[in-house]
């Protein structure tokens, strides 16, 4: 009978001791849905802050494009004036070539044209084809023959 109590008493530590390591095991195997909800909603929260910052340097980035092409036209407008004694009237005429834009199927997000053209001084525009976000205003940017790049109209 002794050993049936001697047993009996192991039988009940061990089981003891196993549903303890279970418990402890069942508390400390995951996370509750709670707390997975709320790191979501961080993360969610995060995103949403660092979304304007993001799309404004994508703004910048395509704004380099008119920036490029206007620098470019200025560089031509001053090549054609040496030669001719006035500011070329026609981007043909001074050989600059419009990338098809993005309506046309092209990649080009800005439209370059001449505005004004004097013998001594031309205006050009560079004007987006694409809203960059979504207001319903196209960036414009210009250059005059002193070569200031101006963000005419901010997007």
């Amino acid at each position: 009978m002794h050993r049936r109590t001697h047993r009996s008493e192991a039988r009940k530590r061990l089981f003891s001791c196993l549903r303890r390591e279970s418990r402890a095991a069942r508390e400390t195997a995951g996370f509750s849905l709670t707390e997975l909800l709320i790191v979501v909603v961080i993360i969610g929260i995060l995103a949403l802050l660092a979304l304007p910052r993001f799309l404004s340097v994508a703004t910048r980035a395509k704004q380099t494009e008119a920036k490029l092409a206007l620098r470019n036209v200025h560089t031509l407008q001053r090549a054609h004036r040496f030669e001719f004694d006035r500011f070329g009237e026609d981007l043909a005429v001074l050989g600059f070539e419009q990338e098809p834009t993005v309506e046309a199927g092209g990649t080009a997000r800005y439209l370059v044209t001449i505005e004004t053209a004097e013998p001594a001084r031309y205006v050009a525009v560079a004007r987006a084809v694409v809203d960059f976000d979504g207001d319903g205003t196209f960036d414009e940017w210009t250059v005059d023959e002193t070569g200031q790049i101006t963000n005419r109209t901010p997007d």
